[in-house]
């Protein structure tokens, strides 16, 4: 038995899924910010979900509770919502979801069964990692591939990666076994920054999605965005001494052009941040 609900079976015309996650993969939540501007932007209608109870440890996940007008109370569960959405000439399937805590297996399969079902020509995933880079410059941007055709592109390298890796990581490797050929973007997001969402660093994955798989994107709002957020973080840091000197450093390091993949020992360093921080209220810039 299937856990994705339907709404309604859209009809397609040479889709493109492109999919994010918020955790471990989604450093400064870019990935999801990202997939939240394609999708308004692109008025993306949302016609599936996947049931999250078979996917997730509550007590980790938690639901919550939302007060709506008239005092009612929602109970909000983890979402993970499949959109259908526009950009020129193609149809988009876009995925947001929650990186689940277990039977990742599953569910990759339940979201490359739609994938199937709806001829989708190519899988792209956006992620983000937390990295030694400037707030100040552009967020570096690394494609990965293993399909063929794809790596013959300007651009595109082969997947070299070893290491731990989140549920984009699975979805990539059981992504084959459909016949689908699949992309994996990845941003460099500043490590000092606080939690919260990095429009600069989406604005880089967004600007990788238009310029790499050919996608009509608009990110002119998203651009505004980042620039603004640009301003408040200079405004912070110029605050902090020692930490506008660290950026400084940051600076003058990131003159050349190293790949922004990280090894595995610093995701693994990553990871054990990330799970450190899970709970804990960063209410500043440091």
């Amino acid at each position: 038995m299937g856990h994705v609900e339907w709404i309604f079976r859209p009809e397609v015309d040479r889709p493109v899924m492109v999919c994010a996650f918020a955790g471990w993969n989604d450093g400064g939540e870019a990935a999801t910010t990202a997939l939240r501007y394609l999708r308004d932007r692109s008025a993306g209608r949302r016609f599936a979900s996947i049931d999250p109870e078979e996917f997730y440890d509550f007590q980790v996940n938690r639901p919550m509770v939302r007060l709506e007008p008239g005092l009612t109370r929602r109970l909000e569960w983890p979402r993970n919502d499949f959109f259908l959405a526009r950009a020129g000439e193609r149809d988009l399937v876009l995925f947001l979801g929650v990186e689940p805590n277990v039977r990742w297996r599953t569910y990759a399969q339940e979201i490359l069964r739609v994938a199937t079902d709806l001829r989708v020509e190519l899988l792209v995933t956006l992620g983000a990692f937390l990295a030694d880079v400037p707030h100040t410059q552009p967020a570096p941007v690394s494609a990965s591939s293993t399909d063929p055709a794809w790596l013959a592109r300007p651009g595109v390298e082969p997947a070299r990666y070893e290491g731990p890796t989140g549920i984009v990581g699975v979805l990539h490797d059981a992504a084959p076994a459909v016949g689908l050929p699949s992309l994996s973007l990845w941003a460099a997001a500043p490590h000092y920054l606080p939690t919260g969402p990095n429009p600069r660093v989406a604005l880089a994955l967004l600007g990788a999605l238009r310029d790499i798989v050919g996608l009509e994107v608009d990110l002119r709002d998203m651009a505004r965005m980042a620039e603004g957020w640009r301003r408040r973080v200079d405004e912070e840091v110029a605050e902090d001494p020692s930490l506008a000197e660290y950026v400084r450093q940051l600076e003058r390091e990131g003159t050349g052009e190293p790949s922004p993949m990280p090894t595995g020992e610093e995701l693994v360093e990553e990871l054990e941040r990330f799970l450190r921080d899970q709970g804990r209220d960063q209410g500043g810039v440091g």
